[in-house]
Order: structure tokens, then sequence, then C-alpha cells
């Protein structure tokens, strides 16, 4: 209940057109009730009634005429209109409930990312929520509508002939009994289907973006059969879900054709003791149909809104997903910085019940200035540089911008002076002007080209077929790597943050590629705070301060000259990388 409450949240805005449509429903549900009452009168006063041909004749076209208006002229406007808005409702009500979503998983911590498959979070957000449509036009207004028909014509066959109605409901106890042991265990078959076809959209997100790994090591037979299984999971789920299904319906049916055979019987005897007239017995027998047509579809209904709800508990579930960071109640919006930034005794890690990560650090990088960190893999490195843009929270300690702590000025402000380039950096499907304009949406094209040629991409691009309107697919997979880093780096310049943040930007390159995006992030660095992670140790002597990482602590840290006259760690791991290179 307190789910389908906090769903109800979402169609709260709709209401006056849920109302609208109810009472439209209302007014195309009570049409058909008529036609019984038009079909007794139709027996008794004019088929069997002794009068004249020309009279009987009279009478019917009246009548066919009168029911003609009404199902024909009147009935088809107010269909169209109950459907209408019934899909309206509901379209509504689910695209506010995905961006909702979307939303919160924006908010959501890289933590999350790191523990969760993307396939599984954009099953929840595509076929979960559409799964719970049901909840607003079956739940809110069809059943409703059934409710009242059914209560209309269990009045009408009442007034008719009370013991003959009794007979009538006398199968609706055993109805009861059927949903309440049914269904239960339906939504528990329909919740699992849902998280096994989540699973095997999660796998499937994941090895189509690894087809080049699949294809290189000729994996194709040995993910066929691990694809099968997850296949084959959901299939064995999803049977599970059917045949109890076909079984609640073959049971729902068979306690409805039970009630016709009983109304048969005991209304041919009450015809045949003069009790009832034929005209009423026809009449009462269509009515029979109105009270178990509304019933079957409330039952079925319950089908739905068993499904729906389970799917409704693996949103919401989603939804209730804490943040692990998030602004502070007072935080305030950090304004234009100089670019400061200073660690205090920070210790941090991942998870409570997982080893520090980093221990102690202390670190007071100045405006302008360029610092490097260096050391093996696993050091701690990345670490630190998440910290700075507050992508994780530290346990002890302070990270502090111009000496107000992250943590008490609000994300979006803090991030803004930042711009960050990775050594695979992410672009998406799309042109090269729109994943400039990441850095800034609102920039003109004047300005997407300066960043462009700052960023030593302009002359590539305008050789491309549509220069910046040129379509670079998937992850950028039309361009090269030097491509994609100068275009990553053309955003940032866009974006002209007071910070600058370079995650290994140019290890993965050739040399060719690594000299002009050399150039593009010398000319990125000027007067910026410029943080670097480096691997290649030729590419950050020129640092104002280099800091050697290992097992989460500074171990070493001065200039490179200074760190050469060490001749510590820093130098012995120069001087191989300077040895290979000369071979």
């Amino acid at each position: 209940m307190l789910n389908i409450r906090a769903y109800f949240r979402f169609v709260k805005p709709y209401w006056h057109l849920v109302l609208l449509t109810v009472m439209i429903g209302v007014i195309k549900f009570a049409i058909p009730l008529s036609l019984p009452l038009i079909l007794k009168y139709a027996v008794d006063d004019v088929l069997l009634a002794h009068q004249p041909d020309e009279q009987k004749m009279k009478q019917l076209l009246t009548i066919i005429g009168g029911a003609s208006i009404l199902f024909v002229v009147v009935r088809y406007p107010i269909e169209y209109f109950r459907q209408y808005f019934a899909q309206l409702i509901t379209s509504r009500t689910l695209f506010d409930i995905r961006n909702r979503l979307y939303t919160h998983a924006q908010r959501l911590s890289l933590s999350y990312y790191h523990n969760h498959k993307s396939g599984e979070i954009i099953s929840r957000i595509m076929n979960d929520v559409e799964q719970t449509k049901s909840l607003v036009e079956t739940g809110m207004m069809n059943i409703w509508l059934d409710l009242i028909t059914l209560s209309i014509a269990l009045g009408i066959m009442s007034y008719m002939d009370s013991s003959l109605t009794l007979v009538a409901i006398a199968i609706l106890p055993f109805y009861a009994i059927a949903v309440k042991l049914l269904y239960k265990r339906l939504r528990l078959l329909t919740k699992a289907r849902s998280q096994s076809l989540a699973e095997m959209q999660g796998y499937l997100y994941e090895r189509i973006n690894g087809i080049p790994v699949i294809k290189s090591f000729t994996l194709e037979q040995h993910e066929q059969r691990k694809f099968g299984l997850k296949n084959e999971q959901f299939l064995q789920r999803a049977v599970a879900q059917t045949k109890w299904n076909a079984l609640t319906n073959a049971i729902i049916n068979t306690l409805t054709d039970i009630a016709p055979l009983m109304v048969i019987a005991y209304g041919g005897y009450q015809v045949i003791q003069g009790h009832l007239t034929v005209g009423a017995f026809v009449a009462f027998f269509g009515y029979l149909e109105r009270l178990y047509n509304p019933l079957r579809r409330i039952v079925n209904s319950s089908t739905e809104l068993t499904q729906a709800s389970a799917s409704l508990e693996r949103v919401l579930e989603f939804m209730k997903e804490p943040y692990d960071i998030d602004d502070a109640p007072h935080a305030k919006s950090l304004g234009e910085i100089q670019g400061r930034i200073r660690f205090q005794d920070v210790w941090f890690k991942y998870a409570e019940e997982s080893d520090w990560v980093l221990k102690g650090i202390n670190l007071d990088i100045r405006p302008g200035e360029t610092i490097a960190f260096v050391g093996m893999s696993g050091g701690g490195k990345s670490s630190i540089v998440g910290l700075i843009p507050r992508l994780f929270d530290i346990q002890q300690g302070t990270v502090t911008f111009d000496d107000e702590d992250v943590r008490q000025v609000t994300q979006q402000s803090l991030r803004s002076q930042i711009g960050i380039v990775l050594q695979d950096n992410i672009l998406f499907s799309g042109t090269i002007r729109d994943n400039i304009l990441l850095g800034r949406p609102d920039a003109t094209d004047e300005e997407v080209q300066e960043a462009a040629k700052a960023a030593n991409a302009h002359d590539f691009i305008e050789d491309l077929p549509q220069g910046y309107h040129t379509q670079i697919g998937e992850k950028g997979v039309k361009l090269s790597g030097g491509q994609k880093q100068r275009v990553a780096i053309a955003r940032v310049f866009l974006k002209n943050p007071r910070v600058i943040i370079l995650d290994e930007a140019t290890s993965a390159l050739d040399l060719e590629s690594e000299h002009l995006v050399q150039e593009s992030l010398e000319q990125l660095a000027r007067q910026r705070t410029t943080i670097i992670i480096a691997h290649r140790l030729s590419t950050i002597t020129h640092a104002d301060k280099i800091y050697l990482i290992d097992h989460g602590e500074i171990k070493e840290m001065g200039t490179h000259q200074e760190l050469m006259r060490q001749d510590g760690a820093y130098a012995r791991l120069f001087n191989i990388q300077h040895v290979g290179d000369l071979v």
C-alpha cells in the first residue's frame, strides 16, 4: 500500500484529468447497460405483444432508431475521449517518473555505479517503469469503472428478480478465495522474472560494448554459451510465471462459466412456473454478462496490477538508493576562485570495511601551480584527484578550495571550477560540435571553434567530411585516439575552469599524437592550477612540485631536480624509463 501511495504522487498533478476520465468512463460503461432493458421491451412489449404486425414494426424501428443514436452518435466521442485521456495520463505519468529516475541516477555516487551493472539500471528506468503503467490506467480508472458497472448491473438485476440474483452471485465467494490464494505467488514470480530480465540486459550491455575483445580473442562460441545460460534462466522464470498465470486464468474462467448454467437452470424453472416473463429472463441473462465481464476484467486486472506492483517495487528500490555524496543543508555556492587546494591530514577509503587508500595526506597547491603525482598503480594517485571535485567523501581531515571546505559548498559550483582530461575520455554519439559543447552548452559556434583551435583540433576537424557536424559514433569510434583526446581538451578549453586535472592524458597515444596533445595541454595549463597524474615521467619534469605516492602515502616530494638529487624511488624510476626510451 505504501508503494502504491508513493507511486500515486506522480499521478497527483493530473487528478483533474483522472476525475474527468472516470466521469466519461461512467457514461461509456452505462450505455451498454441499457441494451438488456431494450431487449426486454422488444421481446415482452413488441414481439410477444398481441397487436398488429404493422404496429410491432413501427415500435421496433423506433427502438432501433433510438438505440442507434445512443450507441453510434453518443458513444463514439465518449469512447474516443475516454481512451485518449486515459492514455495521456499514463504517458505523462511515465514521462515524469523516468525524468525523476534520470535525475536521481545522476546524483548517485560513482561508488553505486562501480557496484551495479549499467544494463540493470537501464532496465529499471525503461522496462520496469513501463510495466507500472497498469497502476494508472487499470488501478485508478478501469477497476473503478468496472466496479460501478458491476454495481449498477447488480442493482438492476436485484430489482428484476432478487432470488435469481442470489443464484447469479453465489459463485462470488469462490472468486475471492481464488484471488487471495493465487495472486501472492504470481507477484513473486513476476518480480523474479523482472530481475532475471534486468540481469540479462546488464550482461548483454557489457558484451555489446566489449565486442572488439570478444572478436580479438575468438570468444564468440564461449560467449554464446554464457548468454544462452542467462537467456535460459530468464526463460525458466518467464515460463514459471506463465504457468501460474495460465492456472489463475483457467480457474477464474471456469468459475465464471458456472454462473450462467445456474442462471439458465433456475431462470428457466421460473419462466416455466410463470413467475418470470421470457423478456425478463433474456434481459436478466444479458445483465449476467454485464455482471461477470466487469468481474472477469477486475480479476484480470489483479494480474496486471500484481505484475505492475512487482515492477514498482524495483523502481522504488532504485529511487530510494541513498546519495553517498550530497550537498550540506546550508551549502553555499563557491564563487570565482583563485585555485588554491589544500589537503589537511586526509584519510580515505572507499568502503567502511575496506583498507585505507589514503593515509594522512597533506598538500598545499598554490594558485597557478602545476603539480604532478607519480608512483606505482594502485598507490592512491587517482583517489587523490577524485577527492578534489568531491567524487568521493573523505573519512578524516579536510579538503579545501581557497579555504572553503568542499563539503560545505554545492557540488555544482565546485565542479564547475574544474576541468578533467582522462586517459580514455568519454565522447558521446553525435557530432564533434555536440561533444565540444559539453564544456559549455550555451557557447556560440565561434567559441567552439576557438576552443578547438586552442586544443590543436580545428585543422583535423575541418578536414572531416562534415567538419564540426561530423557524426563520430558511439564513444567516438570514428576518431583516432589523438583526435578524441583533442576534442576532449577542446571542451575543457570551452569550459575555461580555474583548475585542470590531467589523468594519464597522453599515455595511450603514439608519439605524433602525444606531441600534438601535449602542446594542447601546455596551452590549457597556462595560468591555471594544474594537477597531473603521469606514468611517463618525462612529461612532468616541468612541474612546480612532484609527489611520489606509494600505498596511500606521500613518500617523496620536490621538483624534478630535487628528487633526482635525492636519488630515491623517483630517481630510480626516471632512470629506468629514460634508459628504456633510449633503447
